[in-house]
């Protein structure tokens, strides 16, 4: 291999370097976007509900007929369809106790969204089959055909819950990002004298963007507790659904505060040192696996350009001195 080949085998291997460094940077700069635009959408959804609170109109019956028509009007069909089957042997089959538990670690409560996610796996389930059907009809037939057809099927019927797991599995890892900002609010706002309400009031309607997972649930704490709930009652889906045990101790600590009053700074100070400790050895570790997977990025790519480019002259020398010798 020629001197120009080596370069170039040298230069490509280092642009495909290159190219993986400005990958991480873009999937950097795409996060960064996305966090800043959800931040803008919340904040004008507050705005929208303000001014809807403030000048808001009785809608008339023209305007829930229209309302109800076209796509939201299906939706909502599908969605009574599927409440209908939700307490029957099939429904409960297609949702199950851990669909249930997904649906509440997503935010999604109400029955409606049941029905809706009960329809969207029977619809997965029949259209995906047609849709390779209608495929793969021409060119596959015999045991290969009904093959690819259980496939659509098991896979239509698997995939909303596929989707609805990664959101609930995102929404989990949010909950342990947002938990030390909680702490720290709770003991800002308890020490210039607000009570518990409010303070939960005012991290729901003005902490929406720093905390959005929390302060949602959160905002359903406080509509089941304004219906007539106590506060365990009302805490107890937020302290149950998402299995991490700092944010039931974070619930038990508020119960505790509300049915028995006292000062909670000292113990949220304490309880913050302990979230932030734990979330710093969380972090080493993710660096630690970052630096290893570094490690191996640059052993395939750039190791081997640093190695055609140090040693290749002298490989080539002593490669043409020898074969001069046997000349």
């Amino acid at each position: 291999m020629d001197p120009l080949r080596l370069a170039a085998l040298a230069l490509a291997l280092l642009a495909v370097a290159l190219l993986i460094v400005a990958g991480i940077v873009l999937m950097r700069i795409v996060a960064e976007q996305r966090s800043a635009r959800t931040l803008a959408q919340a904040l004008d959804r507050r705005a929208v509900q303000a001014a809807a609170a403030s000048g808001g109109t009785a809608v008339s019956g023209g305007q829930k007929t229209a309302a109800a028509t076209g796509f939201q009007g299906t939706l909502e069909h599908l969605a009574n369809a599927g409440i209908r089957w939700l307490d029957t042997p099939f429904g409960r089959q297609i949702v199950a106790e851990e669909d249930r538990r997904l649906l509440e670690q997503c935010g999604f409560i109400d029955t409606r969204t049941r029905g809706l996610f009960l329809m969207s796996r029977i619809a997965g389930a029949v259209a995906l089959p047609i849709l390779v059907g209608l495929l793969a009809g021409a060119y596959v037939e015999g045991p290969r055909y009904v093959l690819y057809l259980i496939i659509a099927l098991v896979a239509g019927f698997m995939l909303p819950k596929i989707l609805l797991r990664r959101r609930a599995a995102s929404r989990r890892r949010t909950v342990v990002d947002e938990l030390p900002m909680l702490v720290d609010l709770l003991r800002l706002l308890q020490g210039v004298g607000l009570s518990l309400d409010q303070s939960l009031q005012v991290m729901v309607n003005d902490f929406r963007g720093v905390l959005p997972v929390l302060s949602s649930e959160l905002e359903i704490a406080q509509r089941q507790f304004a219906t007539g709930r106590t506060r365990e009652q009302s805490f107890s889906r937020l302290a149950s659904s998402y299995g991490n045990e700092d944010l039931r101790a974070i619930v038990r600590l508020l119960i505790q505060v509300d049915r028995h009053g006292g000062a909670v700074q000292e113990p949220l100070k304490q309880f913050g040192d302990r979230l932030r400790d734990a979330r710093r050895a969380m972090l080493r570790e993710r660096i630690g696996r970052l630096t290893v997977k570094m490690t191996g990025v640059m052993i395939l790519t750039l190791l081997p350009a640093l190695l055609i480019i140090t040693a290749g002259p002298g490989v080539l020398a002593v490669t043409h001195s020898l074969a001069s010798m046997h000349r």
